[in-house]
């Protein structure tokens, strides 16, 4: 069953980008020979970003010059930019601008994705519009030993260890990533603790 993921690197105090919107200090970290990511983008089918992650990604990855290398990173899978700004283009791509109730665009990203997974690049705040509508389904993390102090947060919302459930980690390079389901975890059952009887003295 196709899903609706959150797949982002993040420092260890949950900052996804440095106070000044950069990445530098991700490029630092070793991440190892494996490469996660191959493996996870080939079952995407479409994804999402906000406009601050894409500006990031237009001038890192040069991509309005060189339209290739977008198509190196996501090959010709729609994706959908969360802005209210005028924002160029990639040329040759599936880039739509949208605005507004994402529950609407989701529903346009499942039929286009058809049957693959649908990624939520971020930034935080965006992901958490999709938390709120109860459409976000799992966050894979890649944690690296970085420390930043103050940045773009991972996701600004508050979500309890009942609706986030292990399911998987591993060490790549310096990264650990994690793997949370996203949903409503059962209260477990509560038995009576065990009382210690402590020895009073008069």
């Amino acid at each position: 069953m196709a899903k609706t993921q959150y797949y982002t690197a993040t420092s260890i105090d949950g900052y996804t980008a440095d106070e000044k919107n950069s990445l530098d200090w991700l490029f630092d970290v070793d991440g190892g020979s494996e490469n996660p990511f191959g493996g996870f983008i080939a079952g995407v089918g479409a994804f999402a970003m906000g406009a601050n992650t894409y500006e990031w990604v237009i001038k890192n990855d040069n991509v309005l010059e060189q339209p290739g290398n977008w198509h190196d990173l996501y090959g010709d899978r729609p994706c959908w930019v969360f802005t209210h700004r005028d924002l160029p283009p990639v040329p040759d791509a599936n880039v739509f601008m949208v605005s507004g109730d994402v529950r609407r665009v989701h529903e346009a990203m499942l039929v286009a994705a058809k049957g693959g997974n649908v990624w939520l690049v971020g930034g935080g705040d965006l992901v958490g519009q999709f938390v709120d509508h109860g459409l976000l389904d799992e966050i894979i993390l890649g944690i690296a030993p970085v420390l930043l102090g103050s940045g773009t947060p991972l996701l600004p919302r508050h979500l309890t260890s009942r609706q986030l459930v292990l399911t998987g980690n591993a060490q790549v390079g310096r990264f650990a990533y994690l793997t949370y389901a996203v949903g409503t975890e059962p209260v477990p059952t509560r038995h009576p603790s065990t009382r210690i009887r402590v020895p009073v003295r008069n």
